[in-house]
């Protein structure tokens, strides 16, 4: 199976910045995509930012010049650099990876972090 730990949530004041990171381990052949997804209490999960292979990035509007992701292929982990916190980003993070996983013939994977909760408050 593949795992996903995520790290580097906390609380922060607006205007303030945190490093979210995530590591993905298990029997991972290959990822093709990492990334991160946000849901606030009350309403739908809802993407972040991602990594798709090739290296193309999307990000949301809402997050667009503030956040941005990076992934290391060696080590299996993606980060969100989080910056110009605003209120509303206050949500729990949840990081994301697809891929395949050992084993013949080889198997689909599509896993997901346990969260790290995010707080954007006076």
């Amino acid at each position: 199976q593949v795992q996903l730990v995520e790290s580097g949530g906390g609380l922060v004041q607006p205007g303030g910045s945190l490093r979210l990171s995530c590591a993905a381990s298990g029997t991972i052949f290959s990822i093709n995509a990492m990334g991160w997804y946000r849901q606030a209490p009350g309403k739908q999960r809802e993407l972040v930012a991602r990594v798709i292979s090739g290296d193309r990035i999307n990000y949301a509007d809402s997050v667009k010049g503030r956040f941005t992701i990076s992934r290391d292929n060696a080590k299996n982990t993606v980060y969100l650099q989080m910056n110009s916190l605003k209120p509303e980003d206050t949500a729990v993070y949840y990081c994301n990876a697809r891929g395949k996983m050992v084993g013949l013939p080889l198997r689909d994977f599509d896993s997901w972090g346990q969260g790290t909760q995010v707080t954007v408050s006076s």
